[in-house]
């Protein structure tokens, strides 16, 4: 279905573009935390602490936060496009901010791993893991089924 308005015939593009760096932010923002509970086992400024470090920079850099801010600019191309009817979108938006939150503190923790100042356990981490798998699953139910 090809919707009408401002995007015309780039709203299928614009949506395709917004759910492939969707993906790419998910994918980054469940690794992050995964090298973060193996990180924390390793000796401070050992050399898998320092390769660790390197890891983590790169994923964030290159993979995570350019996935999230264009992620962002199509979604909101896409919401605006739609008018930001519906209060599953409104709910959407609100968790993708806490979402957004999340990867600001990931963000911070490796900024304490680089430092040598971490703070948690790799059972800490392991569950923080948890949190982007919740939010998606419910982002993605609102999307799909768009229960109101």
């Amino acid at each position: 279905m090809v919707m009408t308005g401002w995007l015309d015939g780039a709203y299928l593009w614009v949506k395709a573009a917004h759910v492939i760096l969707v993906i790419f932010w998910m994918a980054g923002m469940l690794m992050l935390p995964r090298f973060f509970a193996y990180h924390a086992q390793a000796a401070a400024d050992s050399e898998e602490d320092l390769v660790w470090r390197e890891r983590e920079r790169r994923l964030l850099r290159i993979i995570v936060n350019p996935s999230m801010v264009l992620a962002w600019i199509f979604g909101l191309m896409l919401a605006t496009h739609l008018g930001f009817e519906g209060g599953w979108l409104h709910v959407k938006l609100v968790l993708v901010l806490v979402l957004s939150a999340f990867h600001g503190m990931l963000a911070r923790w490796r900024k304490d791993f680089a430092r040598g100042e971490n703070r948690h356990s790799d059972r800490f981490y392991r569950l923080m893991n948890e949190i982007p798998s919740v939010i998606i699953i419910l982002v993605v139910i609102l999307v799909i089924v768009k229960p109101f």
